[in-house]
């Protein structure tokens, strides 16, 4: 684990959130919005900029997911240079398009690239005395099927079943971290996951449940894209924690500023 110093400068620490960077500084970008949207143009230069002016090297920043359309380590090497070269110390956690990270292959990865980067996956890293746990999620997005006023009116069954598996795949991985910071005497927690906790059918989930059940302060989560996604899962105080949305897009570039 990277130790959290407890020294002079401390007062100067905060912690930062944000994901789906989607960098391919050396891979093809096939995705419509992030080609055509204004707020996806020129968004790392946007990005870098706000980094620069908000962070320090003191800060911590968790990066939440799709840091790159890369699919192997020869050609994300530019991206992931981008990334070390923000400012702070930087967290990463698996996204859905993160095809480079193999989770049996994380120990390799944090060989390879700590102390400029730290991949968490089936483990935790300290903030002060907080505990920072997080795994990629998973939550069924459909096929939904709609009426004419765009009501749900069925789903995709077996798709459903399918999602139910990577689901609890997913909450085991968060547990094994819980339960690691708690061992090890963590009784604060963050939770960060690349999925919204929840899907636009339900109100609550095996993620919402595991985070009231270890008493993480805030839920934070990325993956919705465009306005028409941001609202599909909790957001604001539900059931004593706090859940917030970190897509890219929807902080306009700017990282959440999660702790001091």
């Amino acid at each position: 684990m990277i130790a959290c110093y407890f020294h002079e400068r401390i007062c100067a620490m905060s912690l930062y959130a944000i994901g789906d960077l989607h960098l391919h500084f050396q891979s093809e970008l096939k995705a419509k919005n992030q080609q055509n949207d204004r707020l996806w143009k020129n968004h790392e230069e946007k990005f870098r900029k706000n980094c620069d002016r908000l962070l320090t090297p003191e800060d911590t920043l968790v990066l939440v997911g799709d840091h790159t359309w890369g699919k192997n380590l020869y050609n994300i090497a530019e991206d992931l240079e981008y990334i070390k070269r923000l400012p702070g110390r930087k967290i990463l956690t698996r996204g859905n398009h993160d095809m480079f990270w193999e989770v049996k292959k994380t120990k390799q990865l944090n060989e390879r690239f700590q102390p400029d980067l730290t991949f968490l996956q089936d483990s935790y890293e300290s903030y002060r005395d907080y505990a920072l746990v997080g795994t990629k999620g998973f939550t069924f997005e459909g096929p939904f099927y709609l009426d004419r006023r765009g009501r749900v009116i069925g789903w995709d069954e077996e798709a459903e079943e399918h999602a139910k598996k990577l689901v609890e795949r997913e909450l085991e991985r968060l547990r094994i971290s819980f339960e690691a910071a708690r061992q090890d005497g963590y009784t604060k927690f963050i939770m960060f996951l690349h999925y919204p906790p929840t899907n636009i059918l339900e109100k609550r989930s095996g993620f919402t449940d595991m985070a009231e059940e270890y008493g993480a302060e805030q839920v934070i989560y990325a993956h919705c894209h465009g306005e028409t996604r941001f609202h599909d899962s909790i957001m604001g105080e539900y059931r004593g924690r706090t859940y917030s949305l970190v897509s890219g897009d929807y902080l306009r570039w700017n990282p959440m500023k999660v702790l001091d």
